[in-house]
Formats: structure tokens, sequence, C-alpha cells
């Protein structure tokens, strides 16, 4: 059985180097490996929590989407689709906010990251708190839920809302379920050996630092160009470096085979000047980079060809989402009205005072069964089979005898959707009558 990994991207920024080797490289292998559903999706109505600027979100929503297609993202192989085209999503949203207390969202890290910011400047606990950054983790529990996937690769700061998707998944299963369950409960996916690679300035590459290096914006040029500004010490051409103290040998090794790495240590120790090594460096990222970025650079040009593959990727999505909404629906009571029996006073009454019945019979093979419906024909117990008819004689007549009491060492069990107040009542019946 496969295994169905989700994976969102939101869609506010322009992916940098460190956002390939660190999350778009790894995610794209492991979507071939055999026995993994992959479903990836630009994460827009996330990027509306962040971003109020419609020209930035439309930019980043075509970059990423090139970004990965150019990186080697197989659409046929997966599902990729745009959140904003899924219209299931927000209706499942809302079905979750309606079962998800609020004080579960008070204790969300985002929330209380503002709060604490807000009560340390003296303002309102809520200032500029929206109520898309509030409910944020309903919204991702819908992402998740939707698809009913089973691994979530999240980072460390994510792994709460994975939890409370899985509360949440659990509520509403109990509540509409009556025995079965509509969601699979998600599991997070750390990886712990996600490569981080370093910004110029030798901190963790981030936009935040404002030290990042481009993946395909500025093509060539703006990637030598970074590479150069790279920092490094005042050792001289000709000066033995120490490998391990350098922020270019693990962006090389990013990049590099087992073998090209240490032909590259061997080389700093011997003297290889810093201008030398960051030459080498950019031939070994452009390498891997410049033929991406031609593809890259071809899908900017005609955002058509991204479009139709998203919609296609769409319609892939809804084809699942559709069925799942339509279940969800019913489940809580939104369903199409029909016309209905009426039932007379005396008809309900009759039915109330017929009592339930055991049915034993024997099937083609030879074997016996018995089952207990009620008045009405609902089935409150199916057997297994027995080899002699006496063996299923034998159980009616200890669970007439003994009721419920009587299903602690049975190996059967009541039926789907029975409660166990309902089946009591039902063989407490035949003690009454005896």
């Amino acid at each position: 059985m496969n295994q169905r990994v989700l994976t969102g991207i939101t869609t506010t920024g322009t992916p940098h180097l460190g956002n390939y080797v660190g999350a778009i490289r790894p995610a794209i292998a492991a979507s071939r490996e055999t026995g993994v559903e992959s479903f990836f999706f630009l994460a827009d109505y996330h990027a509306l929590i962040k971003c109020d600027d419609p020209a930035r979100i439309e930019l980043s929503r075509l970059q990423i989407a090139a970004t990965w297609l150019a990186s080697g993202l197989d659409p046929e192989r997966v599902v990729f689709y745009r959140q904003s085209d899924i219209p299931e999503i927000p209706e499942l949203t809302w079905l979750l906010t309606c079962v998800t207390a609020k004080g579960q969202m008070n204790r969300a890290h985002a929330y209380k990251a503002s709060v604490d910011a807000n009560m340390e400047a003296g303002e309102d606990p809520d200032a500029g708190v929206t109520m898309g950054l509030f409910s944020y983790p309903i919204l991702m529990a819908a992402d998740i839920l939707m698809f009913n996937a089973q691994r979530v690769p999240v980072g460390r700061d994510q792994v709460q809302h994975i939890e409370m998707a899985r509360d949440v998944a659990q509520r509403f299963n109990h509540l509409f379920g009556g025995g079965k369950d509509f969601f699979v409960l998600p599991e997070a996916e750390v990886e712990a050996d996600v490569a981080t690679l370093p910004g110029l300035d030798g901190r963790k590459m981030s936009k935040s630092y404002n030290n990042t290096i481009p993946l395909f914006e500025g093509g060539a040029k703006g990637l030598k160009e970074a590479i150069a500004r790279v920092v490094t010490d005042s050792r001289l051409p000709g000066e033995p470096k120490d490998p391990d103290c350098t922020h270019l040998v693990t962006l090389f090794d990013a990049f590099a085979k087992p073998a090209q790495r240490q032909a590259f240590r061997e080389e700093l120790r011997a003297g290889l000047g810093w201008g030398d090594a960051k030459q080498r460096l950019f031939d070994q990222i452009e390498a891997e980079v410049g033929p991406m970025r031609e593809r890259y650079a071809e899908l900017i040009a005609h955002p058509e060809r991204i479009e139709e593959t998203l919609q296609a990727g769409a319609a892939k999505a809804r084809a699942q989402a559709t069925p799942l909404l339509k279940t969800l629906r019913e489940a809580v009571g939104l369903r199409r009205m029909h016309a209905v029996a009426q039932v007379t006073k005396a008809e309900a009454t009759d039915a109330k005072a017929r009592p339930p019945v055991f049915k034993q019979y024997r099937e083609a093979d030879g074997r016996f069964f018995f089952k207990l419906n009620a008045a009405d024909g609902k089935l409150l117990i199916q057997s297994g089979a027995f080899d002699q008819g006496r063996d299923a004689g034998q159980w009616v007549a200890k669970l007439k005898r003994e009721g419920a009491a009587a299903l602690a060492g049975a190996p059967f069990e009541a039926a789907e959707g029975v409660a166990a107040d309902e089946l009591a009542a039902a063989l407490a019946s035949f003690a009454e009558e005896s």
C-alpha cells in the first residue's frame, strides 16, 4: 500500500540555494521512491496571512512553481496543485473550525509569539493579529486531512501543527464517524539530517539575514557574484587553509561527490587561493544548477505551460477531494432533502413493542452462523463461523441468559455503529421474557 506524503510551499518569496539543497532537492528525490504517493501544493492561501501585496504573491507563485518543475518535479508522478484551486479545502477548513476549541488555537506557537511580542511592546495582546493568523493551524489541518496524508515532512517548529491536525481529526471522527474514521491521523516527519547551507556571512542561509545565494535569479552572473561575497579569512594564496574552518567547503560538499570533496580539501591544505577556491565552488554548483536554470527561464517565459500543469494537478486533487467532502457534508447533516415516510403513533408503538430477533442459518460452505437483529431490522450482532450448529445455538442461549456480559469472552462483537447501551438493552429483553 502506498504511503501518502504531502508537502506545502508558501508563496511569499523566491527560492534560494539553501531552499534547493535543504527542501526542494530531497523532496523531489523522495517523490521518486517506490511505494510513495506525493502531493505538492503551492500554499497561496497561507501566503495571504503573511503578505498583503498581490503582485508579490502572484510573482512568487510563478517563480516557485517554475523552480520545482525546473528542479525535476514530475507532474505525471506526483499531484502538483495550487491550494486556491481546490475549493474543497476552505470548505473543509470551516467544518474543522466548527469542532476546534478556541483554547487549542490560543496555544498555537505563531499566535502566542505575536501576543508575547505585543505584551513586551506594551500593546494590546491581539494588536495586528488577524483571524487568518489565529486560525492558521486549522487551514493547515485541512490541507493535510483533505488528502489523508500519512506523512508530512516539516521542520521542528511545525510539529505542533501536525499534532493539532491529529487532534482535530480525532474529534471530527468521534463526533460524526459513528465508528468510522473519515480521516487518518498524520505523522510529522522531521528530517534530522536536513542539509543547512551557510549564507554569505556564515550564518544559516535565510532571507531574514539577507545573506542568501540565488538559485536561478540573476543567472550565472548573479550566482558568481554572490559566491564572490562569501566571507573567508585573510590567508593569502600559497598559505595552507583549514578546510574545516571555511564555509566554502560546506557549500561545495552540497554539490560534490566524495572524491571531489576530498580533492577540494587537499587543494585548500596545499594553499589554494580563496579566489580560485570560489571559482571551483562556482563551477561545481553551476554544473548542477545551470541546466535547471535554462528550463526555469523557459517556464517563466511561458507561464501558460505552468498554468496548464497546475490545472491538471488540480483536477487530480479534486478527483479525490470532492468525494470525501461529499461524505463529510452528509456526516454533519448537510444533506439533500428527500420525502420522509410518516410513521403513525400506532406504528411507532408497535415497532417499539416488537422484540429483537436471533436468526440462525447455514451457509453454502456448510458452516453455521447467527445474527441478532433489532425490531426495525438493524443488525446488532453478526457471529463468526461455527463448524457445528449446536455451537452457534449454545452462544445464542448464552447471550439470552447472560446478556451483554457474555460478550466479554465471545469470538465476535457488536456490529459496526452499534452502541454498547443499545446492545445491552436488546439482550436484556430476552432475560425479561425468561
